[in-house]
């Protein structure tokens, strides 16, 4: 071989060495490398959603559980219900403090007379009267109160009654505190009593508010008989021959007369915000009073119709009782609830039969 023949071959080996560095196979680290850029997405991402949990409703403000009025404090004060058992013949009006119980029930006792069970808890006055003696409807009356009825003293049946029913029972004969006699007038219509007292003398078990014997509405203007009633301005109650009620709607409320005078409690006219008429079965206990009257009883622990009267308006109800110390309880007559006005009541326990009403 000649040497331009040999540098010739020497030549073709290295360009062929050169080429297969290049080729696909060959060491990825005499490779050129080769740097990529990265994606860029431009969508754009939303911030997470944020949840604004909705606003606790506010609480139901306290209110009086007999009047369903706003205490205007924090709760509904620890403290019990006082019934005051107060007269109501001629003699022995007008009245003191009458005007400024939450509830009262009058009911017809001997010789066609009336009397009341005024029952304070949003108020306490320090004089009420005059206080009367217990009546053999009274136990019914007070005891789904579980709290105290003060009264000038009673049959000793009549008592033992109301001592069973859960109620405390004060008395003038038994010289509890809180009662005392006027000098302006006569006896038996001159007792009075200081209802903080009374409560005051409350035991253990009374240490605490009544519950709601009825339902109120919060506002007027959905009370049931606003919302569903007819006329009823005036209510003319017979409960006797011996006591005629009358309320007229006037000024916001019900006003009061006995026998077509102005009932007057302490210088001011009684008014109610809710009467409620119900009539009931009145049956003769077989105990007489003092001056030999047949003592009668209005049978609450029964069922019966009724009407319920407030802001002018009247709606017919019935009612039902199913024991002594149950509550009474109310409902339309096609059923369903019934709601009073906040405000005081005045329940009238009309004798079936012999009493009557006529609303206008």
């Amino acid at each position: 071989m000649t040497l331009r023949r040999a540098a010739s071959a020497v030549l073709a080996a290295s360009l062929a060495l050169a080429a297969a560095g290049c080729a696909p196979g060959t060491d990825p680290q005499s490779a050129p490398r080769v740097t990529v850029a990265p994606v860029v997405s431009r969508a754009k991402i939303a911030p997470p959603a944020v949840v604004v949990p909705e606003p606790e409703p506010e609480p139901e403000p306290p209110r009086w559980p007999l009047t369903g009025v706003r205490t205007g404090t924090t709760k509904v004060p620890e403290r019990p219900a006082v019934a005051v058992k107060i007269e109501n013949s001629a003699a022995s009006r007008p009245h003191t403090g009458l005007h400024r119980a939450d509830v009262v029930w009058e009911q017809v006792v001997e010789g066609g007379i009336s009397r009341f069970v005024a029952v304070y808890h949003s108020t306490y006055p320090r004089q009420v009267g005059p206080v009367r003696s217990v009546r053999p409807m009274d136990p019914a009356t007070v005891a789904p109160l579980r709290g105290i009825l003060a009264a000038s003293g009673g049959q000793p049946p009549f008592l033992r009654a109301v001592e069973r029913s859960g109620t405390q029972l004060l008395t003038n004969d038994d010289g509890d505190r809180g009662f005392w006699r006027s000098s302006s007038r006569a006896a038996p219509h001159n007792v009075y009593g200081n209802v903080k007292t009374f409560a005051r003398e409350a035991d253990r078990k009374r240490a605490e508010p009544p519950k709601a014997e009825f339902e109120h509405a919060t506002k007027r203007r959905d009370a049931t008989a606003r919302a569903e009633g007819k006329k009823g301005r005036t209510a003319d109650v017979r409960l006797s021959p011996a006591q005629r009620t009358t309320w007229t709607w006037a000024g916001g409320a019900y006003r009061r007369s006995d026998d077509g005078r102005a009932s007057m409690s302490s210088g001011k006219r009684v008014t109610a915000r809710n009467v409620l008429l119900l009539k009931v079965d009145v049956t003769s206990t077989g105990y007489r009073d003092p001056s030999g009257a047949s003592v009668p009883k209005a049978e609450l622990v029964d069922r019966g119709r009724g009407m319920l009267l407030g802001g002018g308006r009247a709606v017919p109800v019935t009612w039902s009782k199913k024991g002594t110390k149950a509550p009474l309880r109310l409902s339309l007559r096609g059923g369903g609830d019934v709601l009073l006005e906040p405000g005081n009541t005045w329940v009238e326990l009309v004798p079936r039969g012999s009493g009557s009403w006529d609303v206008s």
